[in-house]
């Protein structure tokens, strides 16, 4: 039998700490491991399970007591009265009560429902979309709409799925909860009731229009507004605007994932853009001043300093994309690639020898390569 982690350590708690602290502590490991957001992850299933059983015993003081005292052996076993839950679903039914109770409150409210409550039908499920953008929607900020398909209440029911003139009533099975007890040796193990599907409740008449659904298929275009200096992969959840609960449950949620194209020209660094331009011979050895073009169409004067080497990056501030808190923008960084001509006249290949004459009176160097020969060994 594998040997169990310490329960403080589980919670990563010291053992002083109050019941506050350790509340907190498996609140945190709950929602973040919990099955619903781990979908198939047998290791987080695994530490959902670890830290609830931790936490049934420190948070109970005479089985905290216990276990200080004796360790697991202290709390193991049925005297114990201490962990061994057998599913997820176990833990989320014993500890629903922290969580504002009977399986549904906080958890619900994150997960979408796990298992009925007396007189009120199950959230709806999530929806998931993903939006491409390009960067310039990226650097000014964009509405989209987004043509989504998704089940609505059916107004004939008003989402109960019950015809009009009748109600749903209690499910027998279960007396309303959604869910079954069932005893296995020292566990009591919580399932979904088969009857109503954890809905608590069952329908006689079913609506006619909806044929007891509660929703009908419908085109349903969302608006989202993008701000600028967004990053690709950013999630947005819209509150309410996935598939409607059953049973008049309240809806899930629209998960929209931004994805940002690649840009022909421009290369995205954080908040700055990359990009890269040609001059001539002559303007980086001379310095020039020319335009660029920048992501949101318009051009603005760069300055090319005397002696630009080939691959130097050169900076215009504040011309890059927004900030995405809104606040200042980064810079357009220019990559400069020198074009030097392959084929020239006899008079450009004269005045270059000049220069390197003169070049040459002026630094006193001489032996070495010229200009000439080392723009063509650079290119060649």
């Amino acid at each position: 039998m594998a040997q169990k982690r310490d329960y403080y350590e589980v919670l990563g708690v010291d053992k002083k700490a109050d019941d506050e602290a350790i509340k907190k502590a498996y609140r945190k490991l709950a929602l973040e491991n919990h099955p619903d957001r781990n979908p198939g992850n047998a290791e987080a299933e695994k530490r959902f399970k670890e830290a609830a059983e931790a936490y049934a015993v420190l948070s109970d003081a005479a089985k905290r007591q216990r276990y200080d005292q004796f360790g697991h052996a202290g709390v193991d076993g049925p005297q114990g009265g201490g962990g061994g839950f057998q599913s997820a679903e176990d833990i989320f039914a014993a500890f629903g009560d922290m969580f504002g109770g009977g399986g549904g409150g906080f958890f619900e409210q994150f997960f979408g429902g796990g298992g009925g409550r007396r007189g009120r039908g199950r959230r709806g499920a999530s929806l998931k979309v993903d939006l491409e953008l390009t960067l310039e929607d990226v650097a000014t900020g964009v509405k989209k709409t987004i043509e989504l398909k998704r089940p609505e209440p059916c107004a004939h029911c008003s989402g109960s799925g019950a015809k009009p003139g009748t109600k749903r009533r209690d499910c027998k099975t279960c007396n309303g909860h959604g869910q079954v007890v069932r005893q296995q040796g020292f566990f009591q193990l919580r399932q979904v009731c088969p009857s109503c599907s954890g809905q608590g409740s069952t329908i006689d008449d079913p609506c006619p229009k909806c044929q007891g659904r509660g929703a009908i298929a419908k085109e349903a275009p969302i608006t989202l507004t993008i701000p600028a200096g967004i990053e690709s992969g950013h999630t947005e959840r819209i509150a309410g605007q996935g598939e409607p609960g059953d049973g008049g449950g309240p809806p899930g949620d629209l998960v929209v994932v931004l994805h940002v194209k690649d840009h022909d020209v421009y290369t995205r660094y954080g908040d700055d853009l990359l990009m890269q331009t040609r001059i001539t011979f002559r303007q980086a050895v001379a310095g020039d001043e020319i335009e660029i073009p920048t992501i949101t169409g318009e051009t603005v004067a760069m300055k090319i300093p005397p002696g630009t080497q080939p691959g130097e990056k050169l900076r215009v501030r504040n011309h890059g994309l927004k900030h995405p808190d809104g606040y200042g923008r980064g810079n357009l960084v220019v990559q400069v690639q020198v074009d030097v001509p392959k084929k020239i006249t006899a008079e450009q290949e004269e005045l270059l020898r000049k220069f390197d004459e003169i070049d040459g009176k002026k630094t006193g160097k001489k032996g070495k390569k010229t200009i000439f020969e080392k723009v063509k060994d650079i290119f060649s």
